[in-house]
């Protein structure tokens, strides 16, 4: 199936069966292409036993751990067709990642993360707080994962402000007359989870600085190793905001740069969720076979959008347990699932959680 069949179809209304065929006819169509195109990624499959036309479910495309794109330059298209190249966060020192995007894989990313998003604030545009600083976007030709996130939810506000400048101090008197503009109206925020709590949740603590938020909605992700070091649960998190600045809808997703756009949002019910342009798969340390619901194992990303790359089955280094598929009480359909916490001796990463001030 085309993708812009697919994406003609709802987010998150298509159930198991019907998901899976349309799943494993795209991805067995992707491994095809990336095996015709990428001759670092046909060596890879070849020695991972993959069989050219064999019949396979989604299960069994093969995978490609996340660090490899650290390694190699992965790319199934001509250097001289690159529309822009997209970065992973890191600490310094670390490899990072480098994603290959066409224009036409990275306008596939926007429409998907449109469709996604829209699910959970509605079709119309809001005035928009990004709480970060506006230096991060500046090289438009090579994105970090904090830059890629900031502009691509940059299309969902209809007027966009920065919470902070570029020194990372909070623009109090900005955003407070901005909130006042738009008083009574919806209002967006976004940005990454351990900034969030740094430089906006605690200067606002520290100065006693109130504004009123009761009309937004927040969506964040990144990272929560920072936090978890800090012994802050999502619970916390969501009800320390709503106690300082009466936010009552926060949505945390989970994404990486190497599937940028097919990103999994937490739904009314604080769970996970893949939506039909996207799977999930647990996967078993010790032999890599699928865990079943309510299993901790290695989270395996299945994204239908890349065709610059071969980015579209990866296995994480992050772990997670499969809570149900079809049956979550918000009444979306498809799996969803939580995220536990890194492998063992996998690099942090994070997009907050690896800022540094210079």
């Amino acid at each position: 199936m085309d993708y812009v069949d697919i994406l003609a179809l709802a987010p998150y209304g298509i159930g198991r069966e019907e998901k899976e065929q349309i799943v494993a006819e795209r991805l067995s169509w992707l491994t095809a292409h990336h095996r015709e195109h990428c001759a670092d990624y046909r060596k890879i499959t070849d020695g991972l036993g993959y069989k050219e036309g064999a019949k396979a479910g989604s299960r069994d495309i093969p995978m490609m751990p996340v660090r490899l794109f650290k390694e190699r330059e992965l790319l199934s298209i001509p250097k001289e067709k690159v529309f822009k190249t997209m970065t992973s966060s890191g600490t310094t020192g670390q490899q990072v990642s480098r994603i290959f995007l066409d224009e036409e894989t990275s306008r596939n990313q926007q429409l998907t993360l449109a469709r996604i998003v829209s699910e959970f604030t509605g079709q119309s545009r809001m005035p928009m707080i990004i709480i970060d600083c506006p230096s991060v976007i500046r090289n438009r030709a090579m994105f970090s994962a904090r830059g890629a996130g900031i502009l691509g939810f940059s299309m969902f506000g209809s007027r966009r402000i920065y919470a902070l400048d570029d020194s990372m101090k909070l623009n109090v008197e900005e955003i407070s007359a901005f909130l006042e503009k738009y008083q009574g109206m919806p209002v967006l925020l976004f940005g990454f989870t351990f900034m969030i709590w740094k430089y906006f949740y605690q200067e606002l603590i520290r100065t006693g600085v109130k504004l009123d938020l009761s009309q937004g909605i927040l969506i964040h992700g990144g990272g929560w190793k920072k936090l978890a070091g800090e012994a802050v649960s999502r619970e916390e998190f969501k009800e320390r905001l709503r106690e300082a600045c009466g936010i009552q809808r926060v949505h945390d997703y989970y994404g990486m740069v190497e599937q940028t756009g097919c990103i999994y949002m937490e739904c009314e019910c604080g769970h996970l969720h893949a939506s039909t342009y996207s799977d999930v798969i647990m996967r078993r340390m010790e032999d890599f076979a699928p865990c079943g619901v309510g299993e901790k194992g290695v989270i395996q990303v299945l994204s239908m959008i890349p065709t610059s790359y071969p980015g579209h089955s990866i296995l994480t280094e992050d772990e997670g347990i499969l809570l149900g598929e079809d049956d979550c009480p918000c009444g979306r359909k498809g799996k969803y699932f939580e995220v536990t916490g890194r492998i063992r001796n996998a690099e942090v990463r994070g997009c907050s959680d690896t800022y540094e001030q210079k």
